[in-house]
């Protein structure tokens, strides 16, 4: 008898399961789809600023301050990366990119001037602690920016920018030294004529490139830099760069004393192939920054163009190591 119990509820069973409808269990795929990055203007002092956004504004804010001859679109790939973890405000100097272009024979560039602007820029955007990422331009454009107040600076993320005479050449500092010191119509043309066309393509973008990232390298990026690059008076605010540039090495032992003494979070991320730059430039940051974290890359001087992904990686390891998220 319990036997005859047992089969007709193991067939009640079977046959209630039959008649019970199945539940579609939907599993969630899982997608990196970055924040979209937006394309703002801001009035400083009478002039429009250009500037990227994109991320979280209650997270960390990383702040991309770009090189020579480019603009934030140098960063184009890099933001999105970085934005899902990350603020992000990547602003064009004044002068370059979409930002105003104030002729520069009533506006004097100097190196002073751009940080004075993307301080100001910073400030009505209420950021007062950020990371900053600094490549060739950004380096004499940050530092005048953390002299101010070092403490604003939470991390420092160092790309193919200078801080040491050690990454330049004897032939280079000459370079920069004559470009200040020789007022000369004869050197104000070759310094008008190195932010030409020929000269923007091969001796910057495609100067330091081997056959392997050849390809890597986007004409978009020369394309960007040279259409902002159209009138005579675009090229004299290059001019007036060039021949503002040797007061940061001057300037040199004084950043380097401000490292030395506030020791910030320090990563640096450099091509090892950047012939302008070179990599001892990278080690020398060392000598005061001894818990700095150093990585050379297989890129030349635009080392966030070819190797992006990497450049991310590292940064966003760097700084969950260091518990700023």
């Amino acid at each position: 008898m319990k036997n005859i119990i047992l089969v007709f509820s193991a067939l009640f069973l079977m046959i209630i399961g039959c008649n019970t409808p199945k539940v579609n269990t939907v599993v969630a795929e899982s997608f990196f789809l970055p924040p979209p990055t937006t394309y703002n203007y801001i009035e400083v002092n009478d002039v429009k600023l250009f500037y990227r956004e994109a991320g979280d504004p209650s997270k960390p804010t990383i702040v991309l301050l770009h090189g020579y001859p480019s603009s934030s679109h140098s960063y184009r790939n890099l933001i999105p990366m970085l934005a899902n973890h990350y603020h992000i405000i990547a602003p064009d100097n004044l002068g370059s990119g979409y930002s105003d272009h104030p002729n520069p024979n009533t506006t004097s560039y100097t190196f002073d001037l751009l940080a004075d602007y993307t301080d100001a820029l910073l400030e009505q955007l209420n950021i007062d602690n950020y990371i900053m990422y600094m490549q060739d331009f950004g380096a004499p454009v940050g530092y005048r920016m953390m002299m101010k107040n070092p403490k604003r600076i939470s991390a420092l993320i160092v790309q193919n920018a200078n801080a040491y005479l050690d990454g330049l050449t004897p032939k280079r500092q000459d370079f920069f030294r004559n470009a200040q010191q020789d007022t000369s119509q004869t050197e104000v043309d070759f310094l008008y004529s190195i932010t030409s066309r020929e000269v923007t393509i091969n001796k910057q973008y495609l100067f330091d490139i081997d056959s392997v990232n050849y390809k890597i390298q986007s004409p978009d990026a020369w394309t960007h830099d040279l259409s902002f690059l159209q009138k005579p008076s675009d090229r004299y605010i290059q001019v007036q760069l060039f021949q503002d540039y040797y007061t940061n090495l001057l300037s040199y032992p004084t950043w380097q004393k401000m490292l030395k003494e506030t020791q910030p979070k320090t990563l640096i991320v450099w091509g090892a192939k950047d012939l302008k730059f070179n990599a001892n430039g990278a080690k020398a940051y060392l000598r005061d920054l001894p818990n700095a974290e150093l990585h050379l890359l297989d890129a030349g001087h635009f080392a966030v163009e070819e190797k992006t992904s990497d450049v991310a990686e590292l940064i966003l390891k760097f700084l969950k190591k260091e518990n700023i998220k």
